[in-house]
């Protein structure tokens, strides 16, 4: 096995990690902290990840998928994302299942995974800023996600956690598709733009509803503290 593949297989685990480690984190919450103060905590989460969802999409998925895809085919897939993602909410809200913290969660991981494999290759600063990033996303993440499925899953708490833990291989194998199975990059940017689409549409169908609380500032802030941080990393890349 080649040198770069080791690397993409290392970086993505390591990004994966931060996964089920925030996981982890929304079920060991502080319990010294007051109703108040653990509802705005929640509530900034919720919203520092979703400012680094719409970071993603911003500064990644979307650039990265227009890049590798004619405009024609980039504006086809952008929508199908949209569509078939609010397909699969519907038939999640008709069987009363609410997973699109970690619908979201995984539609940012895996493309970027993707990107990450094929970053390697060709530009190494890249592909390790990119794994920093996804690490930093994907723990606020896993943290909403974790807290929305606790709430609406019939299973304990060490299920779900090993269930968060199984997304980790996931990231390897993605980059390992990144590198290996699509060397024009025109099937990683179909996903890249489906993604975006199936993101942007979660985003204000689920997860922005969350995240106003009243008389405090913390949540918006958290939105803008996501996007920041998402904006940052763009910068280094």
């Amino acid at each position: 096995m080649s040198e770069e593949l080791w690397l993409a297989i290392v970086l993505t685990t390591l990004a994966g990690l931060s996964i089920p480690i925030g996981a982890a984190l929304a079920v060991c919450r502080i319990p010294l902290l007051s109703n108040v103060a653990a509802s705005e905590l929640k509530h900034g989460i919720v919203a520092f990840g979703a400012g680094a969802l719409l970071a993603a999409v911003a500064l990644v998925l979307v650039p990265e998928g227009t890049e590798r895809l004619r405009p024609g085919l980039a504006l086809f897939w952008f929508g199908a994302g949209a569509l078939a993602f609010a397909y699969i909410d519907r038939l999640l809200a008709a069987s009363g299942s609410k997973a699109a913290q970690f619908l979201a969660m995984m539609m940012d991981y895996l493309p970027e995974a993707m990107a990450l494999g094929a970053l390697v290759t060709g530009d190494l600063n890249a592909a390790v800023l990119v794994a920093l990033l996804m690490a930093l996303q994907n723990l606020p993440e896993g943290f909403n996600a974790m807290d929305e499925l606790r709430q609406n899953s019939q299973r304990g708490a060490l299920a779900l956690l090993g269930l968060f833990a199984l997304m980790v291989p996931l990231g390897p194998l993605a980059a390992i598709a990144g590198m290996l199975i699509d060397p024009s990059g025109t099937a990683i940017g179909a996903v890249m733009m489906l993604a975006s689409g199936g993101i942007l549409y979660l985003m204000f169908q689920d997860i922005a509803p969350n995240i106003p609380l009243k008389n405090t500032w913390a949540p918006p802030l958290g939105a803008v503290l996501g996007f920041l941080l998402g904006l940052a990393g763009d910068l280094l890349i």
